[in-house]
């Protein structure tokens, strides 16, 4: 038994629709980053499997961006988190939803 192309498809859109879900479903705002972070690799891992299945090295080439991006999103994203918590106490959304002290 081999695995395709279509097995790699829906480990990603799997794996995209669970962090989607835990976008709009949680109330925290660690697990929503998370579930940002398990979207754009659920991502990579499409690009991956066309990449591989095309015999080509496009895919990538993209996801070495792709992983470079996320790495200063994480550090900008955690920062902002921090810097939230600090200012907050708090890191549930909708105790975060205005601008002003």
């Amino acid at each position: 038994m081999t695995i395709g192309l279509n097995d790699y498809l829906m480990v990603a859109g799997l794996a995209f629709a669970i962090g989607f879900a835990g976008v709009l479903v949680r109330k925290n705002i660690l697990v929503i980053y998370m579930c940002l972070e398990l979207m754009l690799v659920a991502s990579t891992i499409a690009l991956v499997a066309f990449s591989r299945f095309n015999g080509t090295m496009d895919g990538n080439v993209f996801v070495f961006f792709i992983l470079t991006v996320a790495a200063a999103e994480v550090a900008v994203g955690l920062a902002i988190i921090v810097a939230l918590f600090r200012r907050r106490q708090t890191v549930q959304v909708e105790e975060l939803n205005a601008l002003k002290n």
